[in-house]
């Protein structure tokens, strides 16, 4: 009999790969932080034993969501200036709370916040894209939650940087501080095309390259975007970052609402991913991502919600309902994205695109212990036909009880077990009240 950390005996386990698999009556078996083992209830009672054993007979146990894109600290911004079109939202109303506001304070209180209503909602991994990296990635690492954080770089002043170039120096020398090791990566971050210039893309092209870093940005994200840049350069976006060398299989266009063939093209030839922000893109009316278009052509698309600003939730799950949804409009097919493709968008597709699919984003032997518990037995979600589909359609953010990352448990029967909720939410309402 062999000794481990923690057996979770499950309903049912949804590994994500092999592709719609769903195993009944299964165990987990999770060691020094790892999936030590995927088996048979009946096989783990005779091979296993732990101090740590969890009964979830009305579970559905799968990996952990990975939210592609989001600027977490933002979350101290939700309901700030809502129904407003993309440029003058950003303009007007963002962009200067964000001068007025951003500092060390404001960004762990909002990253600690957005941390939590995560966990909840079942997300073990996030993409960071915003300022002051150091402060999120200590309010993180406290957190313990995996991240991969990009500082955005762009060509104004903001709170954190004079420029594009001084927002690089400051990049390059948290990239240096940042420890190789545990569960926070790193990514370059620039904004938008619009935003930043020729000569600072090839900077971050170059530096991406050379230590093997993704890079994160909004792309396509609305139509004002594209026909801005067919004026400046004579060129779309995605034409100019192809040219500057930009697209591979480490770029993720984010949003990517606005498109032609030779977008698709383009994105064939490099390898380069889409993260879809189905909600955002809706709430802004920035546009619809043709998502059923790109996965038949094999290109990878993960899932974000978009900051907390623009969506207004960090909520996975309400995502995975729209991106299917949506794309079944958009397909004009009931058969385009199907819940089994939602769910994969949500969780290895994501981690593909971080870069971390050998570690994250299935449940398969030697991979991270990253994984949330989904409590079926509820009237949504009954009868139960289909587990994947029932959490894609009818499930909801308050069934997740459990998750783990690393194989250290965050959330426990819904509670969570690293963070004093209390002083949360009085953090909560002092920015509230500054803000007003």
């Amino acid at each position: 009999m062999n000794k481990v950390d923690t057996i979770l005996y499950c309903r049912w386990v949804i590994p994500i790969e092999p592709h719609a698999k769903i195993y009944d009556n299964y165990a987990v078996i999770i060691h020094e932080g790892k999936i030590l083992d995927v088996l048979p209830e009946a096989k783990a009672k005779e091979q296993y034993s732990s101090d740590d054993i969890q009964h979830l007979t009305d579970h559905a146990v799968l990996p952990g969501f990975v939210n592609a894109h989001t600027h977490s600290p933002m979350v101290l911004f939700k309901g700030l200036a809502d129904d407003l079109p993309l440029m003058e939202w950003l303009n007007d109303h963002i962009w200067p709370a964000e001068r007025k506001w951003l500092n060390d304070e404001f960004i762990a209180d909002g990253t600690e916040l957005a941390i939590a209503e995560m966990i909840q909602n079942g997300t073990t991994c996030f993409n960071e894209h915003f300022f002051f990296p150091e402060v999120m990635a200590k309010t993180i690492e406290r957190n313990k939650l995996r991240a991969c954080i990009g500082a955005t770089i762009i060509n104004f002043p903001t709170s954190w940087s004079q420029d594009e170039n001084d927002g690089f120096t400051k990049f390059q020398a948290f990239y240096q501080s940042l420890p190789r090791t545990g569960l926070l990566t790193a990514s370059l971050a620039p904004h938008a095309p619009y935003s930043v210039t020729d000569e600072m893309l090839v900077k971050i092209n170059h530096f991406a390259g050379e230590h093997n870093l993704t890079i994160h940005m909004h792309v396509h994200e609305t139509a004002h975007e594209v026909d801005e840049s067919l004026e400046k350069f004579g060129k779309r976006p995605l034409r100019r970052l192809y040219d500057l060398g930009l697209l591979s299989e480490r770029f993720q266009c984010v949003h990517m609402t606005q498109i032609d063939q030779d977008d698709v093209e383009l994105l064939l030839e490099t390898g380069a991913q889409v993260t879809h922000c189905p909600e955002s893109n809706l709430k802004l009316a920035s546009g619809y991502s043709p998502v059923d278009l790109f996965l038949k052509k094999g290109i990878n698309v993960a899932l974000g919600t978009d900051g907390a600003a623009s969506n207004n939730n960090l909520d996975m799950i309400g995502e995975l309902r729209s991106a299917a949804l949506i794309g079944k409009t958009i397909a004009k097919s009931a058969a385009a994205v199907t819940a089994a493709q939602a769910l994969r968008m949500a969780t290895l597709n994501g981690a593909k695109a971080l870069g971390l699919a050998n570690e994250i984003g299935s449940i398969e032997k030697g991979k991270a212990a990253d994984l949330i518990a989904i409590n079926l037995n509820h009237y949504n979600t009954r009868p139960i036909y289909n587990p994947i589909s029932q959490i894609v359609y009818s499930a909801n953010n308050t069934q997740i009880t459990d998750v783990w990352v690393a194989g250290v448990q965050l959330l426990k029967n819904q509670q969570l077990l690293l963070i004093d909720e209390q002083q949360l939410q009085a953090k909560a309402r002092k920015w509230q009240q500054r803000l007003q």
